[in-house]
């Protein structure tokens, strides 16, 4: 694991202590959203005729600091479902991507697409934080879980009705992970160790992956040359975001991507 991915798991343990601290696992069920009906993920990212898009809600990040100055998340994800996103990422992590779970309560209040919860998630308390704040999706990211941490984490999501999203950065997660229960995966082109994006990565892992699996893009998608080569190796969705937080419109960055993401019909 790198320097970063270590420092940020030890912090989310103390975070997980303080959850479990002020709450009981039964006290989620409480909240406004425990209950309600979550959409479908998988169907989000399986749109016959195009790449579908993930489109993130993102502030900052470790490596490169405020991405967004005027940033709102409430007005990002207003423009985000004006524009035609096929599900919304949302970063919860405080520290390190100044996000907060609250972002993604509030973005809730008004969704009409899966909610991606994107956080760094090594506890079963965590996934139902997720389902009570309006989360249709959680993110599991297999170089900080054991195979057996991907599994219980997995059925603690299935049991509440959430997606996983189960995100690898290499060939080496392979072993770890079950693909019969973990169906939506997403390669990270970005290398942790150093931070550089490559997008062959999408397809140098994807190679060795079973078939019938949901592949998502990650890192570094920011062009219709990006786009086109992903279509090239049957990329399902991408998740965008730094691209469109940097964008001066980001309606129109969406858009753009949009047509980008359309495949041609062959008669």
């Amino acid at each position: 694991m790198s320097d970063i991915l270590t420092e940020i798991v030890e912090v989310k343990k103390e975070e997980v202590k303080i959850l479990k601290r002020d709450f009981t696992i039964s006290r989620f069920s409480d909240f406004e959203f425990f209950n309600s009906t979550c959409l479908s993920f998988s169907d989000a990212l399986s749109k016959p005729d195009r790449i579908s898009i993930i489109a993130e809600v993102k502030k900052a990040s470790p490596s490169k600091g405020i991405i967004r100055e005027d940033f709102n998340h409430r007005t990002i994800a207003d423009i985000y479902l004006n524009n035609g996103a096929d599900a919304i990422s949302v970063l919860t992590d405080k520290q390190f991507f100044k996000g907060n779970i609250s972002y993604l309560n509030d973005i809730a209040n008004e969704k009409a697409v899966p909610l991606l919860r994107k956080d760094f998630i090594i506890d079963e308390y965590q996934v139902y934080e997720a389902k009570a704040n309006g989360a249709d999706a959680i993110l599991l990211i297999a170089e900080i879980l054991s195979a057996n941490q991907i599994f219980e984490l997995s059925k603690a999501a299935y049991e509440l009705r959430i997606s996983v999203l189960l995100e690898m950065h290499n060939e080496k997660e392979i072993s770890k992970i079950d693909f019969s229960l973990n169906k939506i995966i997403g390669i990270n082109n970005r290398d942790l160790s150093n931070f550089k994006t490559d997008i062959r990565t999408t397809e140098i892992i994807s190679n060795k992956l079973p078939d019938n699996i949901i592949l998502v893009s990650e890192s570094g998608i920011n062009s219709k040359e990006n786009i086109d080569y992903l279509k090239t190796i049957n990329t399902d969705a991408v998740l965008v975001g730094e691209h469109f937080m940097r964008a001066d419109n980001i309606g129109n960055s969406l858009k753009e991507m949009k047509e980008f993401c359309e495949k041609e019909v062959s008669l």
